[in-house]
């Protein structure tokens, strides 16, 4: 499961590779991708380019189990998978997310 830590103004999700921190003070979002052990440049935008976050899933094609993925959705069309998770564990950490960004 995302560890998520949530505080009034600022949410962030750490999962594997990626940190994804919401400000709502600064009216912006920063995502830190790790390469293997390096850190690439962040990529910031603005919290209104959050379209929507939701859950996809997919078939694996060597095993066939089923993937649950939270993606996060921008305006300008770009799709960023923040998590791989059990079904559940997506949907809440969806939940939260959108919660936090006002997508009820």
């Amino acid at each position: 499961m995302a560890r998520i830590e949530s505080e009034p103004n600022k949410c962030i999700l750490k999962e594997g590779p990626i940190t994804l921190t919401l400000d709502k003070a600064a009216g912006q979002a920063v995502l830190q991708r790790k390469v293997l052990l390096w850190n690439s440049k962040p990529v910031t935008f603005p919290l209104a380019e959050i379209d929507d976050i939701a859950v996809k899933s997919e078939k694996d094609g060597l095993s066939g189990a089923t993937l649950y993925h939270s993606v996060l959705h921008r305006r300008s069309g770009e799709t960023t998978v923040l998590t791989t998770e059990e079904a559940k564990d997506a949907e809440t950490t969806v939940k939260t997310l959108r919660r936090f960004v006002g997508l009820h």
